[in-house]
């Protein structure tokens, strides 16, 4: 069975498209302060949403990654339309879901980068809505995407291969996290992607790319993205 999707709240078709290359994993110390509760706390008191232009303010930028990153110029608009075949969980989001509907939110602002004059690239995504639509739409699509070991994804003709895998998120970051590798196969040639999306109140960061990048870069953007000054 094959279900068609344009994209997800990911940013799914960006990621297909234009995948950073292969880069080894390494591991980082998370000690920000704030447990894991898997629900809103209510002990501080958190805006309902915080509007784009806020979240765009407290994206990293050049000067909090240091030397050799550039900003990845802005990509023309892609209206391909992306096919999922073979993953019966990517299958019951279906056209709402998956293609953007409850997971398409209100408020949000994205930086690419790549680094060092190579391949390699990070993006960061900041959402905002209720706790709870965040929490819901976002682990909607994590456990779809991690709830199938190997599938295949065409896209605007290209034919990708797809093994995802499910990574335990650090710890003492925000309220709730997800993690996942995803592995890309096209034309013999496999890139690794990792994705990682914490939520904090009424916020939602994703952090997407090279794996050492995300790992080297996640702390900090959670630092930015939750500061209140």
């Amino acid at each position: 069975m094959r279900v068609r999707v344009a994209t997800t709240a990911l940013g799914i078709t960006a990621v297909l498209l234009a995948v950073p290359a292969c880069s080894a994993t390494t591991g980082s110390k998370h000690q920000t302060a704030s447990s894991r509760t898997g629900k809103p706390t209510g002990t501080v008191q958190k805006p309902a949403a915080l509007s784009s232009a806020a979240l765009k303010s407290r994206l990293l930028d050049q000067s909090d990654l240091g030397s050799g990153y550039l900003p990845k110029p802005e990509r023309p608009a892609q209206h391909d339309d992306v096919t999922v075949i073979g993953c019966p969980a990517l299958n019951k989001l279906g056209g709402d879901a998956a293609a953007g509907g409850t997971l398409s939110f209100p408020h949000k602002a994205k930086a690419d980068f790549t680094y060092g004059g190579s391949s390699s690239e990070i993006s960061e995504e900041l959402y905002s809505d209720s706790a709870s639509k965040l929490s819901d739409g976002i682990g909607r699509i994590f456990d779809a995407m991690t709830g199938c070991p190997t599938y295949q994804v065409v896209a605007g003709g290209t034919v990708i291969d797809m093994a995802s895998q499910k990574l335990t998120a650090p710890h003492g970051l925000g309220d709730e996290r997800w993690s996942q590798l995803l592995t890309f196969t096209t034309g013999g040639r496999s890139t690794v992607v990792k994705q990682t999306a914490v939520r904090d109140g009424s916020l939602l960061l994703v952090v997407s790319g090279s794996p050492v990048l995300v790992d080297r870069h996640l702390d900090e953007a959670f630092d930015k993205a939750t500061a209140t000054s």
